[in-house]
C-alpha cells in the first residue's frame, strides 16, 4: 500500500524553488511510492500568494504545472464541515486552510508535510515540519 502525504501551501512554494527539504517528497511522488494530495483551499492559498509575490502568470504556470503533475488536488464536500470543526477545536494560530490540510490528512491517514511551525505542533496526525 503506497503511503500518502498532504502538503500545504508553504511546501509547494518550496518546491517551485528547488529546496532541498522539499524534493523528496515530490521526487517520491513521481515515482509512485507517495500519494500526493493538497486540498484545493491549499491549492488556492498557493495561487493567490504566488499571484501576489510574482505575477498572475507565474502563478498561471506554476498551478496548471501542478495540475498536470501527480499531485491530486482534492475537494470533498465533508473536508468543509472536518475544516470547519479543526478550526473550532485548535490554535487560534491555526489559519482556515492550515486546518483544511489537517483535515485532509486526518481523513486520509496521511503525513502532513508543512511548512507552518504551528501546524507542524498538532498532535491528532504525524507531521514533517520543513524550515524555510
Amino acid at each position: 500500500m503506497t503511503e500518502k502525504l498532504v502538503l500545504d501551501a508553504g511546501v509547494l512554494s518550496l518546491h517551485f524553488a528547488d529546496h532541498i527539504g522539499v524534493r523528496k517528497y515530490f521526487d517520491s511522488i513521481i515515482t509512485g511510492r507517495y500519494d500526493g494530495m493538497i486540498s484545493s483551499v491549499n491549492m488556492s492559498e498557493f495561487y493567490y500568494k504566488t499571484c501576489q509575490k510574482f505575477s498572475k502568470q507565474t502563478a498561471d504556470t506554476w498551478y496548471f504545472q501542478l495540475r498536470n503533475s501527480d499531485l491530486r488536488i482534492v475537494h470533498r464536500e465533508e473536508l468543509i464541515r472536518a475544516a470547519g470543526l479543526e478550526k473550532c477545536r485548535q490554535s487560534p494560530a491555526l489559519s482556515l486552510a492550515d486546518c483544511f490540510a489537517l483535515a485532509l490528512a486526518k481523513s486520509e491517514n496521511a503525513l502532513l508535510i508543512t511548512t507552518d511551525s504551528e501546524l507542524a505542533k498538532v498532535s491528532d496526525v504525524r507531521t514533517r515540519h520543513v524550515e524555510v
